[in-house]
């Protein structure tokens, strides 16, 4: 409802600034505040001083104008406009009017009239995913999850998810470089490899951890063997990329479990994905021919003559003035080099151009190629067969807007796929290309020890431990998970020994899932984060198990709300709120002076999960979410503590009281479900 307010509190004063004696329409943005202290108001507005120099007046003689025009208006749920200090405008709300609107509905996001598409995670299909693919999947869904957000719990915005597979890359060729040469296996000896592994329940994208670490050091180890290695490699990453082949088909083998394998560990931390493009459809499918044709049609390539890029197909680098001289532009982006290979950059471009329709070219695609718990299935692309009806995705390829969730470290590659479609004319889209970066992930040196890596006495005094899938030191997902399931059970059971096995493990599950999450997503995406399982998991200070207690501790009220103990004669939560904004009793005066300002906070908090839902998606920041989930669960913890709610002898009084707790659980759960969290039933 804090949005609806300040939504209809920024349309009234547009509205009287259009008309005499201002006639003031080219406001683009309207600051609205909100007061330092609650007993100010709910919202503030400085436009007095934004108008002075226009108007040349004293800001609160304009202040002074405006709070009587706003006060004739009536608008519906406020009840004064104050001037304060030099020309602030304080707007409040009634309190009691106010609170039956929250109560009586929640507030949620308006329909888009736009489809986004949102890519996320992205692993490539050589081994298990590390700690540092969490924080890039959980973003994703995060910004997945608010963006769906609807103006109802059943009516939900329309968006694409999906996660590419780079199952060609140089990091698949070296697994197959390490069956073929290290392990001498064909695709039949690899086939009983993989069937071997299933028998002896080992997974494949551990194995494969392993492999990758060791064939990264194979190729360096023997001076005298480097270039010949180095060779080999670049014939199997040929050999991928033309597919047809049987070196082709161990890499379609290997890669497509190892994605089951990352699918599965995902799904762990409730992440899912509507679609898998995979770049073997790219490359067989010619998707660069197409951009290729295009970007020459378009002029945005040029065949360099001279220079260090002679013979390359080059286009000016984003951010760059180009040739300034009779020379050629050394600066320029390379998409095609001298010897014909296709850059990443190039591919990207093809990808993209894809993504938004236009480039002429779309992938089969094959349903139901996984199948989540809840029941939803992920597709992957393949070759269009239309004899099956593989032919297409009709939405994923006609996105509106793009989200790319990648690390800092691809600002350059990123930039110049949108300077490649403003040169061709695609304004738009390259407006709505939006490189979702974030810095990497990192672990204390506690957390390190704990996961069991030796470290020396020097490492001991680092602030942070990097880590590396290619030297084989790094925190493979699923065993920070499986870790931090462990640790809370720990807790649970001491807390809960009388509860059943199942049951305190599906608590420890979520609240480790919640830690692992909140902790990912509190920090803005611009900071690097120093990953510490035990911080995470603690129960105090600003973590997930602390908001998930606040949304225990608050559901527990209505668990020992007996039948008939209260007039409401109901301890559903959702029946109070009903009653409360249906038949409300006369609450005005329990929401004065210092005791109604502490109720009131938790109104007022819970009334903003939409306005902070619109912040967080127009800055494409989680951590504001996160931040705000924190903040309402303090709100909740301090009025649970300074009110007795269950004993409260004044009807009137328990209701509001009663409703306050109700509130504050609605919120913190909607709140927490969007962030990916689940409430458990206990703690």
């Amino acid at each position: 409802m804090y949005f609806t307010y300040g939504n209809a509190l920024e349309s009234a004063i547009r509205e009287i600034l259009k008309q005499p004696p201002y006639q003031i329409d080219d406001i683009a943005t309207l600051a609205i505040e909100q007061p330092p202290k609650i007993e100010y108001g709910e919202f503030a507005l400085p436009i007095a001083f934004d108008l002075a120099k226009r108007l040349k007046k004293a800001p609160r003689k304009i202040a002074e104008e405006l709070a009587a025009q706003l006060k004739e208006k009536n608008i519906e749920g406020f009840s004064t406009f104050e001037v304060a200090g030099a020309g602030y405008i304080n707007c409040k709300l009634d309190r009691t009017v106010a609170s039956k609107k929250i109560a009586a509905r929640t507030e949620g996001m308006p329909l888009r009239t736009y489809f986004p598409l949102i890519e996320h995670t992205s692993i490539n299909p050589n081994k298990a995913a590390h700690i540092g693919h969490l924080r890039n999947a959980i973003l994703g869904d995060t910004l997945a999850r608010m963006m769906r957000v609807g103006p109802n719990e059943t009516t939900k915005n329309a968006i694409g998810v999906q996660n590419y597979i780079d199952n060609t890359g140089v990091q698949v060729a070296d697994v197959v470089v390490a069956l073929t040469h290290l392990q001498g296996l064909n695709l039949a000896g690899v086939e009983r490899w993989m069937a071997e592994l299933a028998t002896r329940k080992e997974r494949i994208d551990y194995a494969c951890w392993d492999i990758y670490a060791r064939v990264s050091q194979w190729y360096d180890e023997d001076p005298t063997q480097k270039e010949a290695r180095k060779q080999i490699r670049q014939d199997t990453l040929h050999a991928l990329e033309q597919g047809g082949n049987e070196i082709s088909e161990i890499a379609e083998l290997v890669s497509t479990a190892i994605v089951h394998r990352h699918l599965k560990t995902m799904e762990r931390l409730g992440i899912e994905y509507d679609f898998l493009p995979r770049e073997s459809e790219v490359l067989r499918l010619k998707f660069w021919d197409a951009a290729f044709a295009l970007m020459k049609e378009k002029g945005v390539l040029y065949q360099e003559t001279a220079g260090k890029n002679a013979g390359c197909w080059v286009m000016r680098r984003a951010g760059t003035a180009g040739v300034t001289g009779d020379g050629p532009d050394e600066e320029a982006k390379v998409i095609v080099r001298s010897n014909g290979t296709v850059t990443y950059v190039g591919k990207d471009i093809a990808y993209h151009l894809w993504k938004f329709g236009k480039l002429g070219l779309d992938f089969g695609i094959k349903y139901d190629f996984y199948k989540y718990d809840d029941g939803k299935t992920c597709s992957i692309s393949c070759l269009p067969d239309p004899a099956q009806g593989e032919l297409g995705l009709s939405h994923f390829g006609k996105a509106e807007v793009v989200y790319n969730v990648i690390d800092s470290r691809q600002n350059d590659p990123q930039n110049n796929v949108i300077e490649a479609l403003r040169g061709m004319g695609f304004t738009k889209e390259a407006d709505n290309f939006h490189h979702f970066s974030y810095e990497m992930v990192v672990l204390t040196p506690r957390c390190a020890e704990e996961l069991g890596y030796a470290l020396s006495e020097e490492d001991k005094a680092r602030p942070f431990i990097e880590v590396s899938g290619r030297k084989g030191f790094g925190v493979k997902a699923d065993d920070l998970i499986d870790r931090m399931i462990e640790a809370a059970l720990i807790e649970v059971t001491a807390r809960h020994p009388e509860l059943v096995d199942a049951w305190r493990i599906d608590i420890a599950s979520k609240i480790a899932v919640g830690a692992l999450r909140y902790y990912m997503l509190r920090y803005t995406r611009n900071t690097i984060i120093a990953f510490d399982s035990k911080d995470a998991l603690s129960f105090e200070g600003e973590t997930g198990p602390y908001a998930q207690y606040a949304a225990v501790r608050a559901a527990s009220i209505f668990h020992r709300l007996g039948q008939g103990d209260h007039e409401l004669g109901q301890s559903d939560p959702v029946t109070v709120l009903q009653y409360y904004a249906e038949n409300p009793p006369d609450v005005a005066a329990h929401f004065s002076g210092e005791e109604g300002d502490s109720i009131w906070e938790v109104w007022l908090a819970a009334s903003k999960t939409a306005f902070v839902i619109e912040q967080s998606i127009r800055t494409t920041e989680p951590a504001f979410l996160a931040k705000y989930v924190f903040q309402l669960a303090q709100q909740f913890n301090n009025f649970y503590h300074r009110h007795h709610i269950l004993t409260e002898a004044d009807p009137a009084r328990k209701t509001l009281l009663l409703a306050t707790a109700a509130v504050a659980l609605r919120e913190l759960k909607r709140s927490l479900s969007w962030l990916g969290i689940e409430v458990p039933e206990m703690m």
